[in-house]
């Protein structure tokens, strides 16, 4: 793979009770463990971070599809939610929810270009093999 672009950022402090920053200071946060993991919550976490990515970048796949099916996406919307837990292994486990609304688009073909996206988008890409992905058309 030739990088077009390269993302860069950092973590400090305790892990998951601590801060990450963008090296070009675009993104700044306060990261903590979520209440329901035993945390005390108050700002955003991992998996919040990831399903923001994981649905911007999966939107923008499902535009370009659409783009090159003709299919008009005016009114999309992509819902990611990412779970944690305990991988059965001694370690935790991802799985992602994908929930696309299409509103303009008639089923059958809405559910052709979410299949279609799914195998353009590199968050997609990247999970695939080790993160269970479901895909859902509203």
């Amino acid at each position: 793979m030739t990088p077009m672009y390269t993302a860069s950022a950092v973590a400090t402090g305790d892990g998951r009770n601590g801060r990450v920053e963008s090296t070009d200071g675009l993104l700044a946060a306060d990261v903590r463990i979520p209440t329901e993991m035993g945390g005390p919550g108050g700002a955003t976490n991992p998996e919040q971070l990831f399903a923001a990515g994981y649905a911007a970048c999966f939107h923008s796949a499902l535009r370009l599809v659409a783009q090159q099916t003709g299919a008009d996406v005016s009114d999309s919307e992509v819902v990611a939610d990412v779970s944690i837990g305990d991988n059965g292994q001694g370690g935790f486990g991802l799985a992602v929810a994908l929930e696309v609304t299409l509103p303009k688009v008639e089923r059958e073909v809405a559910e052709d270009v979410v299949a279609k996206a799914h195998q353009v988008c590199p968050y997609s890409n990247a999970t695939r093999g080790n993160v269970e992905v479901t895909l859902t058309v509203a």
